[in-house]
C-alpha cells in the first residue's frame, strides 16, 4: 500500500503572521478556514511539492518554533538563495556538511560553501520563519538508485524541467564530443539520460 506524505503541521503564534510570511515566498495558500473563533487552519504547499504545510489555531500541541529539520528539495542551491533572499525570508549562506553523509544537529560540522564536488544531496542552506521553526533546502539533482520510478518520470516544475534539460544538453555536448559526430538522435539521448538521471540509474555515455 503506498503511504504517501500529505501534510507537514507546523506550529506558529500568529496564524496571519505565519500566512503572510510563506505565501511572500510564492507557496501556494490552498486553504484558511475557520469554523469558530479558537479553531483556524490555513494551508500552503510549496512550489512544486506534493506535500502541503498546515498551521493554524489548535491544530498542534507543540510549542510555536519547535518544529525543525523541515526539508525541501531544490535543483540550484545558489538559485535558491538568491530567490530566498529577495523574497525577505533571510536565508543562512549555502554550506555543507562536514561529515558528507547528511547534516548534522543544529550549525554543527557545518563547512561554508556547497560541496566541493558539487555532489547531489550534499549541499544545503536554512532559514526560519517568524517563529523559529526551521526550514532546511537540500540540492538534489541525480537522485540514488531505487528513489524513483524510471517508468514514472515527473518534473515538479517548469524549472526542475528546464535545469534537467540543460544539465542533459551539457552531457550531450560531451558525448558528441567523444564520439566526433552530431547526435540527429539528440531528443531521444535527451530523454533517456532526463529519466536516468531522475530515476538514480547509470547515465548514458
Amino acid at each position: 500500500m503506498d503511504m504517501k506524505l500529505e501534510v507537514v503541521v507546523v506550529p506558529v503564534s500568529d496564524v496571519d503572521r505565519s500566512k503572510d510570511f510563506y505565501t511572500a515566498l510564492g507557496w501556494r495558500l490552498d486553504a484558511d478556514f475557520a469554523t469558530s473563533d479558537t479553531f483556524r487552519v490555513v494551508q500552503v504547499t510549496p512550489p512544486g511539492s506534493p506535500a502541503s504545510v498546515i498551521f493554524g489555531t489548535s491544530v498542534t500541541a507543540q510549542e510555536p518554533g519547535t518544529a525543525q529539520g523541515l526539508h525541501l528539495i531544490v535543483s540550484d542551491i545558489d538559485a535558491a538563495h538568491d530567490e530566498l533572499k529577495r523574497l525577505g525570508a533571510e536565508p543562512s549562506e549555502v554550506w555543507h556538511d562536514a561529515g558528507g553523509v547528511f547534516h548534522h544537529a543544529g550549525t554543527d560540522e557545518r563547512v561554508s560553501g556547497p560541496s566541493p564536488d558539487r555532489s547531489s544531496y550534499g549541499s544545503f542552506l536554512s532559514f526560519e520563519d517568524p517563529d523559529g521553526n526551521g526550514w532546511i533546502l537540500q540540492e538534489v539533482t541525480t537522485r540514488l538508485p531505487g528513489r524513483i520510478d524510471p517508468a514514472a518520470t515527473t518534473f515538479a516544475s517548469t524549472d526542475d524541467l528546464s535545469a534537467a534539460l540543460r544539465r542533459a544538453a551539457a552531457a550531450h555536448g560531451e558525448h558528441e564530443a567523444r564520439t566526433g559526430q552530431e547526435d540527429p538522435d539528440w531528443p531521444a539521448w535527451y530523454a533517456d539520460y532526463m529519466v536516468r538521471e531522475q530515476a538514480g540509474t547509470e547515465l548514458p555515455s
